[in-house]
């Protein structure tokens, strides 16, 4: 369908296409028109200069149009898979406890012979002084 406002314009637009123009001879489409002319593009197999001039369509809104089309047929690129090498220092040979006291205070038993000590430190702390 083309239509045109009552300027004296005459387009060199292909009667197939659904181009519609204004009042001052722009080109103004929806998004359904432009799909159409899109596909009589790929369709065509003319170059997207040729095709733009034979349809009267300005070639930088067109190939806007072409770009923009083509980009969203391209499927998703994933991110390449990075593998990175984790340095770790070694495990000690025995996990470590804590023991917090009322006051703040913090032990911090590594070996299993300390266990008698810090009994011994928490029964001496419970005595008043």
């Amino acid at each position: 369908m083309i239509a045109t406002s009552s300027s004296d314009v005459a387009p060199a637009v292909a009667p197939k296409l659904p181009v519609c123009l204004d009042s001052k001879g722009r080109v103004r489409v929806s998004k359904a028109q432009r799909q159409v002319i899109l596909a009589e593009f790929e369709r065509s197999g003319e170059t997207l200069p040729r095709f733009a001039q034979r349809t009267g369509l300005k070639y930088s809104t067109f190939a806007a149009w072409v770009a923009r089309h083509r980009r969203a047929q391209r499927p998703a690129r994933k991110a390449p898979l990075r593998l990175v090498e984790a340095v770790l220092p070694p495990a000690p040979a025995t996990a470590a406890l804590w023991v917090h006291l009322p006051g703040g205070a913090r032990l911090e038993l590594c070996e299993t012979h300390q266990v008698g000590l810090v009994a011994a430190l928490v029964h001496a702390l419970e005595q008043p002084c």
